[in-house]
């Protein structure tokens, strides 16, 4: 039973990872969950009060800056309201819409015609366009730093 959880955690990591590149995977809950499995499967021995809090801190952030980090991009750029929400739908649609390069181009788009919507001109709603597309790059790193950790973390603790 145990390389079978040891098969289980791998994957569910992998898909973790993944997840910080396609918003439609599960991300952090991917590699929360993957703590759960260690512990069904071998032990929760390892884990106290200090670890669960660290990786629900780290997955509470994940959270939070996948979408500030993204509006930030936008907002850095001159965007809106309307802007940000038509770039968080476009990271969400685009990849279903456009396969392969929706996951660019759907935040560019929808931020583009969220800034026409608020009134900007063509140029400005090209230029927030941009800024979704430089926000998505930095909410991937972010996302992939973060969840980097909560792997480091887990093997730190069960060393």
């Amino acid at each position: 039973m145990e390389i079978v959880g040891w098969i289980l955690i791998i994957v569910l990591f992998a898909i973790g990872m993944a997840g910080a590149i396609f918003p439609i995977l599960p991300g952090a809950l991917a590699i929360y969950f993957a703590f759960f499995i260690y512990g069904f499967f071998i032990s929760f021995e390892p884990f106290g009060w200090v670890f669960w809090t660290l990786q629900t801190l780290i997955v509470a952030v994940l959270f939070l800056a996948d979408y500030a980090v993204n509006a930030w991009g936008v907002k850095r750029y001159g965007g809106s309201r309307a802007s940000v929400i038509g770039s968080t739908v476009g990271v969400i649609v685009g990849p279903f819409v456009i396969p392969g390069i929706g996951l660019l181009l759907g935040p560019f788009i929808g931020a583009v015609i969220g800034e026409l919507f608020a009134g900007s001109n063509t140029g400005q709603s090209l230029r927030v366009g941009f800024g979704s597309v430089v926000g998505l790059f930095s909410s991937i790193v972010v996302k992939i730093i973060l969840q980097l950790v909560m792997i480091v973390l887990f093997i730190i603790w069960i060393i």
